[in-house]
């Protein structure tokens, strides 16, 4: 009996020193967790090849527990993970919208928790959201519009027929980029110079959609075309494969957005003329900059600008996106976004001759 009774109060005490060393892994985190919640996988690879690695590399930089998941494109899923984070104890949300009235749903509910929220790359409308961090989305529309109108100006174009293809309607940010590249284009149509022969939105995003609707935007201009405005590599991307079945492609300009590895190969290949560089590392360490703060309590001074979400000004950190040709795609690998060997592989003579 007297051993039991020495195995069971050893067993007792080692129990004790696990949940001891629990309760001080937790307090160490700061007594709750930042819970990430990602919109998809399917919209732009930088979801979970960028920003999933960025925003956890930069909360372990600085000790902080942090939960990232993806709703994958279904917004019952996007509320269901949010409602297992505040249960699990999430004391700061970082959202990506998949829509505004799905992510105000979370919001409201966080608040009534006293959870802040952060806005991240989308602004949800109307929400309550303490932040928003993202690049200042209707100049990534004016670098497409100015990347457009130079592919234009250097083939000599005076006059030009062009089609929009649209982000997401649901999305904030497609409405800054169309109004940005517009802004650019616009006069030119105005003018009579360019036709806009078509301007449509692809719903979620969706590449797969976007392909049919270029197709028809095609069919739309009879074949002539001479610039496709869309706004994304996806969507871009998609055109692009359009064109090559109706041998077209590099002699169509087409923009694109975010620098992934096919979108910087295709502006190399010369069938995809410009792409906008967000530098996302920048952004997600800005985002758990503010997230972190919060979690402290402590004041967060990097957020010196504001948006308007439509009822109320949104303290916000806004960053500066860069426009990409064939002239300075190097810069983007100097940057360490993307790699050389995942950039140049097959196609080695381009990148030399283009000083990668």
């Amino acid at each position: 009996m007297k051993k039991l009774r020495y195995a069971l109060t050893a067993l007792v005490a080692v129990f004790a020193l696990v949940l001891t060393g629990c309760s001080s892994s937790s307090d160490s985190a700061g007594d709750g967790f930042v819970g990430v919640i990602l919109p998809d996988a399917a919209s732009s690879n930088r979801w979970e090849t960028a920003d999933r690695g960025f925003l956890q590399a930069a909360f372990d930089a600085a000790g902080v527990e942090v939960d990232i998941q993806n709703a994958n494109g279904d917004k019952e899923q996007f509320a269901t993970i949010a409602d297992q984070m505040l249960t699990a104890g999430a004391k700061v949300l970082i959202l990506v919208n998949l829509d505004s009235d799905s992510a105000k749903a979370v919001q409201d509910k966080a608040a009534a928790q006293g959870v802040p929220t952060i806005d991240y790359d989308r602004l949800t409308l109307n929400g309550s959201a303490s932040f928003y961090v993202s690049f200042d989305n209707e100049a990534v529309g004016r670098l497409q519009g100015e990347g457009i109108k130079a592919c234009l100006d250097a083939a000599g174009k005076s006059s030009a027929r062009i089609v929009y293809l649209n982000g997401s309607p649901t999305d904030n940010n497609a409405t800054l980029f169309k109004a940005g590249y517009d802004s650019v284009l616009r006069p030119s149509i105005d003018s009579g110079s360019y036709t806009l022969v078509d301007d449509q939105a692809v719903p979620d995003w969706d590449n797969a959609k976007g392909g049919v609707i270029f197709e028809q935007q095609l069919t739309k201009a009879g074949g002539k075309l001479d610039a496709v405005v869309s706004a994304n590599e996806g969507l871009g991307l998609a055109a692009i494969a359009v064109l090559k079945k109706n041998k077209l492609n590099g002699k169509v300009c087409v923009s694109g957005q975010d620098a992934t590895v096919d979108g910087l190969r295709a502006v190399l290949t010369g069938d995809m003329s410009n792409t906008v560089y967000k530098a996302i590392k920048a952004e997600a360490e800005a985002a758990a900059t503010l997230a972190i703060a919060l979690l402290r309590g402590e004041e967060a001074t990097t957020a010196t600008g504001s948006v308007n979400n439509g009822t109320v000004d949104v303290p916000s950190v806004l960053l500066v996106p860069t426009g990409i040709t064939k002239d300075n795609v190097k810069d983007v690998i100097a940057d360490g976004f993307q790699t050389r060997e995942a950039v140049c592989e097959g196609i080695e003579d381009l990148c030399t001759a283009n000083g990668i």
